[in-house]
């Protein structure tokens, strides 16, 4: 195949593709549809930062979270979270530290392999913007944690045809107080959770 060639069909394919993805995302949270959701997991992720022995910065991902979200833009207040995330997940650039960190020194997977936040209280701060209030279970010790979510936008996948939501939001918690202390505080006890979410909407 000539490159004229390959460069004409290249050309067709994208226009013809171009009204699948030509709808624009809803940033409203009034225009938000109300009911019960799904964690979207392919789309879901959640990192964690935390200072590595004052040199740097240090970042790990959990893929693979699951959970459900109630909402009703018109009565945010009334909205309940519930999302579980897989610990032995845990995903670094470091093969090696990946299995260390999901050992018996680290989260300890096979002893507590889910880490979950079961909202408390949902409290508007702006337009687009709430903090989460809720209960974190990690490594068997339940704490209180706020996240701070920022509403990014809805709207129906064009791949899937579902009505989805996106939301990203961040937090920090203690280490130590979940029983995670290796090698605090040279790595820092202070953890800066950060979340970007997809919900999909259920069936009625």
């Amino acid at each position: 195949m000539n490159r004229f060639l390959a460069s004409a069909l290249t050309a067709v394919s994208i226009v013809a593709a171009a009204p699948l993805f030509a709808q624009q995302a809803d940033t409203q949270p009034a225009a938000v549809q109300a009911g019960n959701y799904a964690i979207d997991s392919s789309h879901t992720l959640v990192r964690f930062t935390v200072d590595h022995f004052g040199i740097s910065e240090f970042y790990g991902t959990f893929p693979g979270a699951s959970g459900t979200l109630s909402l009703d833009p018109k009565n945010l207040a009334s909205a309940k979270l519930d999302v579980s995330v897989p610990v032995a997940k845990v995903s670094t650039t470091n093969k090696t530290l990946d299995g260390e960190l999901a050992g018996p020194e680290w989260f300890d997977a096979a002893k507590y392999p889910v880490m979950r936040f079961v909202s408390t209280k949902v409290v508007r701060t702006g337009d687009r913007t709430a903090d989460v209030f809720g209960n974190l279970t990690m490594h068997g010790v339940t704490h209180p944690v706020v996240l701070k979510a920022v509403f990014k936008a809805g709207a129906v996948n064009p791949l899937n045809k579902t009505y989805t939501i996106g939301f990203n939001a961040t937090g920090v918690i203690k280490r130590t107080a979940f029983g995670v202390s290796k090698y605090a505080p040279l790595v820092s006890d202070d953890t800066t959770i950060a979340i970007t979410a997809a919900f999909e909407k259920q069936a009625d």
